[in-house]
């Protein structure tokens, strides 16, 4: 089993997000739309993310709005074959995360042979959509039987705007995680994509279980990246790599280049 150090060359790694367009199937995706214009997107975002000095790439089907919590086979499918296409462009650790279908996304890194996923593993929420519960126990066995023992396994511990439904606060969860799941790290949200992590949280889960490595999954920005990474071990970093930092936009290589520099700066020390 490599450690996250191994995979990712570093300590406290930033791990870009690429967000792929909507996919076939998904209410966002534009009438008579071509999976060549998705694929145009995402090889212009990689680039630009790889020329910023990014350690990592976790590609997601963030833009497969409303989400849901099992997804149709098409949605893999396509995610696989854009992947396979930008294969030989990918310079980078990679990650896949097939978002409210932690099944999907281990089933999708077998395919892809992806480094790393990250998920929501374990617990039961409920959200605008409805309740969703995971199975932890399955997924394990299933990661087992497709012999991915070297797959690093970062687990949302929190779901961002959902509402965990156990009545456990965050460092009870995370030492019941760490003992029957064995997380290679534990990844804290805010509320939604951009918005900053609790640093609160943050102190509870590495108290809770100090041998985990903890992640700031959301918000993290240039202007607080020096902050977050003192009590951080490493950072999910998206919304704040685009154009005007907004979500909806593509990749700016100016600003994931002076975001990495703060970085640079700040491992140095």
């Amino acid at each position: 089993m490599r450690t996250i150090k191994e995979v990712f060359g570093t300590e406290k790694p930033i791990i870009a997000l690429l967000h792929l367009r909507a996919l076939p199937g998904d209410p966002m995706y534009p009438h008579g739309g071509k999976m060549d214009d998705v694929l145009k997107e995402a090889r212009k975002d990689l680039a630009a993310l790889q020329e910023g000095g990014v350690d990592g790439i976790l590609i997601s089907n963030e833009f497969s709005l409303p989400y849901l919590d099992h997804v149709d086979a098409v949605t893999p499918s396509a995610m696989a074959y854009l992947i396979g296409q930008l294969r030989s462009e990918i310079k980078t650790p990679f990650g896949v995360h097939v978002i409210s279908d932690s099944d999907a996304t281990i089933e999708l890194a077998a395919a892809v042979e992806a480094q790393f996923v990250r998920s929501v593993f374990t617990g039961a929420y409920v959200s605008e959509i409805g309740i969703r519960n995971r199975n932890a126990a399955e997924m394990a066995r299933r990661k087992k039987a497709l012999e991915l023992d070297d797959l690093l396994m970062f687990y949302m511990i929190n779901a961002e705007s959902d509402g965990d439904l156990s009545g456990r606060d965050i460092g009870t969860i995370a030492k019941a995680v760490q003992f029957k799941c064995h997380p290679d790290a534990m990844c804290v949200s805010g509320i939604q994509a951009g918005h900053g992590v609790d640093s609160a949280l943050i102190e509870m889960i590495k108290t809770a279980v100090p041998e985990v490595p903890v992640y700031a999954n959301t918000g993290c920005k240039a202007e607080n990246i020096a902050e977050k990474l003192v009590y951080c071990d490493g950072a999910f970093v998206g919304t704040s790599f685009k154009y005007d930092g907004k979500f909806e936009n593509s990749v700016d290589p100016v600003r994931v280049k002076e975001f990495m520099e703060i970085v640079r700066s700040v491992r140095t020390v």
